[in-house]
């Protein structure tokens, strides 16, 4: 797919040049002369969301099956949720380094979602409770890696970078990189949220052992049953 470098200002970073050496830039889609599907890199400034909502909602319009890079100067947890809203697949610093934006658009393209480390584990941490796994589940899964494909996995389900993870398993980050596309193709996983998902253990509340409930043998129902059963009989009356 061909690179759209969009941005109020119409200039390049050095980064994004380095990153992405044949694309095209512009201060709005509407003058994008090409309609097949390409890779926008919108760059955000915290100062002028209006501007960031209207051109997200344009692309999406215009170019539907088009991927969505978000370029943010002062990235936010809120902002990247709002983006992700819109249809956008990755979310990084607009300085982060060629070899960084590189691989935001390689996960990007196999359908995976970026988000930066911080707002990553962010993430993976607010969704940890409302995401339910039992524990056989996230055995079988961990059954089908190698034991340091295993260790990456779990690392990598953290939220970490592969030059964190490397550091903490004491391998070199092409290792991790190899370990963390195994681990990807083995789980049929895109991308960091979805493999830090599939490994949350934590059972669902229906599968916890539920508190003992005495049976009532009197054929007089108590007060507070007579009272929902009236209650009950007034809502289908008004339905």
């Amino acid at each position: 797919m061909r690179d759209i470098f969009v941005c109020p200002h119409g200039n390049m970073l050095e980064n994004w040049e380095k990153a992405c050496s044949k694309a095209l830039v512009t201060v709005s889609v509407r003058t994008v002369p090409v309609s097949e599907p390409v890779v926008f890199w919108v760059h955000a400034n915290a100062n002028d969301r209006t501007w960031l909502q209207n051109t997200l909602a344009q692309i999406k319009q215009k170019f539907q099956a088009s991927k969505i890079i978000v370029l943010a100067n002062t990235p936010t947890q809120a902002d990247a949720l709002a983006a992700m809203k819109q249809g956008v697949s990755g979310y990084c610093h607009a300085y982060s380094d060629a070899k960084m934006l590189k691989e935001v658009k390689t996960v990007v393209m196999h359908g995976g979602v970026w988000l930066g480390n911080d707002l990553l584990q962010g993430l993976i941490e607010a969704t940890k409770p409302v995401v339910y796994n039992a524990s056989s589940t996230v055995n079988h899964a961990l059954k089908l890696l190698t034991s340091r494909e295993k260790q990456t996995a779990l690392e990598a389900a953290k939220g970490l970078s592969n030059k964190e993870i490397a550091r903490v398993l004491d391998i070199t980050e092409r290792t991790v990189k190899a370990h963390i596309s195994k681990v990807y193709e083995k789980l049929g996983v895109k991308d960091r949220l979805q493999l830090a998902l599939m490994l949350n253990d934590n059972p669902a509340p229906s599968a916890k052992k539920s508190p003992k409930v005495t049976k009532l043998t009197s054929k007089k129902a108590p007060r507070a049953a007579v009272h929902n059963q009236q209650a009950k009989k007034k809502l289908e009356h008004v339905a």
